[in-house]
């Protein structure tokens, strides 16, 4: 028999090692910019855009986490959410894109 209880435990882990991950990301963008010498205007706007980025993603990350240790089972994930995340997650990529170039 299938426990229906570990998948929702393994998703909220997941989000977990996302968000860690995210993190990581937003703190590499900080020590590039700190690293880097000649800091330049569009350095600092890209970092103080992916700092608001990762603050959005955590607040969905959070939120998600949050529902899912409400529900049993949990339900899906709202579509402004996912869209939310999503847009985080492609802003962040380009933000670092930004900062190395």
């Amino acid at each position: 028999m299938r426990d229906p209880g570990l998948q929702p435990e393994r998703t909220r882990l997941a989000w977990r090692r996302t968000t860690l991950a995210f993190t990581v990301a937003a703190v590499l963008a900080v020590r590039q910019v700190v690293r880097n010498g000649s800091v330049t205007a569009g350095d600092v706007v890209a970092f103080a855009l992916s700092t608001v980025v990762w603050l959005g993603f955590l607040a969905v990350a959070h939120r998600r986490i949050r529902a899912m240790a409400l529900r049993r089972p949990p339900g899906a994930m709202p579509f402004a959410e996912a869209a939310v995340a999503t847009v985080c997650t492609l802003a962040l990529a380009g933000f670092a894109v930004a900062i190395v170039w």
